[in-house]
């Protein structure tokens, strides 16, 4: 079986023949892979942005470099910045509001995990009880 990632290949399924094409329609974007999800950037996108989309759980506060709050630690690849930014980053981390992504990387983030609304759940089990 065949992963297809937007972009960069398609599969085509007619009478158990596969046939795999790369598409020259739109520019490759490089890939983002973290400990939960692999996904590509959208046009336009931040990679904090694009991290939010796919359920990320990162920590923001300025969006532009200033205060350090989403840093990640990044594993693999390397990324670049148009203006240095203001906000300390050591070696192994990027700041994902300001960075430029020029090829695929590997991140140490998770996707957010759904804890329960304590509020919903009757923690005394005294359901219906007078």
């Amino acid at each position: 079986m065949f992963h297809s990632v937007t972009g960069r290949l398609k599969n085509v399924f007619s009478d158990g023949l596969i046939i795999i094409f790369f598409s020259n329609r739109f520019p490759v974007m490089p890939l983002i892979t973290t400990r939960d999800k692999v996904f590509e950037l959208q046009a336009g996108e931040t990679l904090l942005e694009g991290l939010e989309r796919t359920g990320h759980e990162v920590e923001y506060q300025c969006r532009s470099g200033y205060c350090g709050s989403c840093r990640v630690k990044i594993t693999a690849g390397k990324v670049g910045y148009d203006e240095l930014p203001l906000a300390f980053v050591a070696p192994g981390e990027i700041l994902p509001c300001c960075c430029r992504i020029t090829e695929d990387i590997t991140l140490d983030c998770h996707v957010k995990q759904d804890e329960p609304d304590l509020f919903d759940v009757d923690l005394f089990g005294n359901d219906n009880q007078s």
